[in-house]
């Protein structure tokens, strides 16, 4: 792989510029870019041929609106090389998530999805909802839609399985059942109430149901019910009823379970003026397993071809790909698709468009999913650019704030002081864009809001000018609401002088007349404070914003609060990680004690060196 930049010596732009290119390119495959005068990505592409791909902008004419615009702004070009043309897709997806590039479709919900794992490092495996890096040891079964599926699956599996969520320490410390045993959602291993025997085996039918082999664990359940019934059990053959009748529940639950399709992804796309939205149903073990819907950034006249194209290539580059993905269009390169995501998950993958039968229906729906979601998503815009001019004509702006940031903080008497801030635009509530302040002002009194609400737009501000001083990249914001009063407007101004950042309005929100919800007066520097009516829709949509900023300011102060209650010194110490940590504490009793242990006793505790004996005593005894 190589990587190059080549400037002409005159400084060309639009053909005259591509064209100057040419001389240098072969037939290589790879990935380009297309840059502005400023240097700024406007298209990342890739090609088999990197001299013909290129040779194709050259011409001046032929091209649609969108890609004109974007020769006619192209300054400069970047080109890398590849071994393969595969090499080169995995390339470009890659560059256009780091790059987020003007003119490619963009992704831009990513996040992760959740599995279902039956974990393996208890004699009595526990069964959870999953995020992130699959390292802990078990089975992982997913991808789900959303935490909400896997919740509901989860219940439902508890009154079929009756199988412990409760933590590993949780579990050692109960000396009686808990509510989940009393309404029947565990079957109490933690004080005996089932054999091991037998949690074993209920940790493999809950495997296999999720494995897609429901039907064969029915008709187990069915004559294990019998067979109690036969030998006067009643009290086990009603509670085998009551699991058969459960796991029916969840069958029905699920909606749409197909039988010939075992394990695929069906991804359709529906697309309306210059807007996308893409459904994607996860069918996991002949069960549908939930769907959720995105809106890739797309320009007009843009077909669907390369939308879908460009979301699998960018959905796909952080998830394992199942066996087959069914689409609702053709995409232009499926051979390729296909050989990059086998490669990715080193198994074949398929990649199919179905015409007839049960696949086409289940794009069909698919598809009816994302014709109507992306509806009323083009109402709640329309919606929102409404109140966007509505904000714009109560405050005295130029024109409706294209970013409005909202801070906030949360604190108990001073204590894991956090800041926040969220932030609203166009599309609504900019999720991805949040952030959260830890509160590091030593000099701060426990307490002092305006001390906090200082270090963060400090800590904002001073990073804004140094990753887009040009303010070219959309990070900055039109508008700063501020939870607080003249006061708190006033340091924020102050702030901003220091910085040199004067044209950015700021509003104060403060609670009114006995501090009431809907008579808030707003705050601006130099002029008096104002109300807006109680009823409205500008007032409703800010208090949405600062309500969002506050719930977002004490989730973060709670999740602070939570590690801290939960640290001991023995996070300090060099080499301890969780599992020594559990060892120390279950040998000692606290970290207290462990501090006033001897070296002999350190060194008896299982899992403990000699080396590591010694560097837990000396990290006490040097700090002591």
């Amino acid at each position: 792989m190589t990587d190059s930049v080549d400037t002409p010596s005159d400084p060309l732009t639009g053909y005259a510029c591509i064209q100057a290119y040419l001389k240098t390119l072969d037939g290589s495959p790879g990935v380009y870019r297309m840059l502005d005068a400023q240097a700024r990505v406007l298209y990342v592409g890739k090609a088999r041929n990197l001299r013909a791909r290129v040779s194709n902008y050259a011409r001046p004419s032929g091209h649609s609106g969108r890609i004109a615009r974007m020769i006619s702004e192209t300054a400069s070009m970047m080109f890398l090389t590849t071994q393969t043309e595969t090499e080169a897709l995995l390339l470009e997806q890659n560059l256009i998530k780091q790059l987020k590039p003007k003119y490619n479709v963009l992704l831009r919900d990513d996040k992760s999805f959740p599995n279902i794992l039956v974990s393996h490092t208890h004699d009595f495996p526990q069964i959870k909802k999953h995020r992130g890096s699959k390292k802990e040891k078990g089975n992982y079964y997913g991808p789900f839609a959303s935490a909400g599926a896997v919740n509901r699956t989860l219940s439902q599996l508890q009154r079929v399985f009756l199988l412990r969520n409760c933590s590993d320490s949780q579990f050692e410390s109960r000396t009686r059942p808990c509510l989940l045993y009393q309404i029947k959602r565990c079957s109490g291993p933690c004080v005996g109430k089932i054999s091991g025997e037998d949690y074993a085996q209920s940790v493999k039918d809950a495997e296999k149901f999720l494995s897609g082999r429901s039907t064969q664990i029915q008709e187990t359940l069915a004559e294990q019910m019998m067979a109690a019934s036969e030998a006067m059990e009643f009290e086990r053959a009603a509670a085998l009823r009551d699991r058969i009748r459960a796991l029916t529940q969840v069958q029905t639950a699920q909606g749409i379970n197909p039988r010939g399709v075992a394990d695929a992804d069906v991804v359709a796309l529906h697309l309306e003026n210059g807007q996308a939205c893409v459904q994607v149903f996860f069918i996991r073990a002949n069960q549908n397993w939930g769907n959720k819907d995105f809106y890739p950034r797309v320009g007009a006249e843009i077909d669907e071809a390369e939308v879908l194209e460009a979301f699998m290539g960018q959905f796909y580059d952080t998830k394992d790909p199942p066996r087959q993905l069914i689409l609702s269009h053709e995409i232009e390169n499926t051979d390729l698709m296909e050989e990059a995501l086998s490669q990715k998950l080193g198994r074949k993958v398929e990649i199919l468009v179905p015409q007839r039968g049960e696949k086409a229906e289940l794009v069909a729906g698919a598809s009816r999913n994302a014709r109507e979601s992306l509806a009323r998503k083009m109402s709640e815009t329309a919606t929102q650019a409404k109140l966007l001019k509505g904000v714009a004509e109560a405050f005295d702006l130029e024109a409706p704030p294209q970013r409005i940031e909202v801070y906030d903080n949360s604190h108990i008497q001073g204590t894991n002081a956090v800041g926040a801030m969220i932030v609203s635009g166009p599309e609504g509530f900019m999720k991805n864009s949040y952030r959260k302040f830890n509160i590091k002002g030593d000099d701060l009194t426990p307490g002092d809001d305006f001390g906090m609400m200082k270090e963060v737009l400090t800590r904002r501000f001073k990073r804004l000018l140094k990753e887009d001083p040009e303010r070219a990249q959309g990070m900055w914001p039109d508008l700063l609401l501020i939870d607080g009063g003249a006061g708190q407007v006033s340091a924020v101004a102050e702030i901003m002088r220091e910085y040199g950042v004067q044209d950015i309005p700021m509003v104060g929100v403060a609670k009114g007349v006995d501090r009431d919800h809907g008579k808030e007066e707003f705050h601006r520097i130099g002029e008096r404070p104002f109300a807006l009516r109680r009823n409205d829709p500008v007032l409703y949509f800010v208090q949405r914003m600062r309500d969002e900023a506050h719930r977002f300011a004490i989730g973060t102060h709670r999740a602070k609060r939570a590690k801290a209650v939960g640290a001991t010194p023995l996070d300090d110490v060099p080499g301890v990680g969780a599992t020594r940590k559990r060892a120390l504490l279950a040998h000692f009793g606290s970290a207290k004690a462990v501090g006033r242990a001897n070296l002999a006793d350190l060194k008896a505790v299982d899992g403990i060196s000699g080396a590591l004996a010694e560097t837990i005593y000396d990290y006490f005894h040097e700090k002591g």
